[in-house]
């Protein structure tokens, strides 16, 4: 099963994730299929970036969002596309 969750990066006490789609029994940092998008808890404010048609391509395809990737999301949703004009 896949799953969208976070890997950490970055040094000791200064963390930095990667959003990414992974096999649901790999190790947290292990080998992934597509990074998806990134977090820095530690920047005033949290800086998020999030591919959400990527997101929305592997939802899609059955893969299963962890509870901390739903959250995020849910905080930062998809821009509405602009109308032409």
């Amino acid at each position: 099963m896949l799953m969208i969750r976070l890997a950490r990066f970055g040094a000791k006490k200064k963390p930095f994730y990667r959003v990414v789609v992974i096999e649901k029994e790999r190790a947290r940092n292990g080998r992934n299929l597509e990074v998806v998008g990134h977090y820095n808890p530690l920047s005033k404010p949290a800086q998020v970036v999030l591919r959400h048609d990527r997101l929305e391509y592997w939802s899609n395809n059955g893969a299963q969002m962890s509870e901390t990737v739903k959250r995020l999301v849910a905080k930062n949703p998809a821009a509405a596309p602009q109308p032409a004009a």
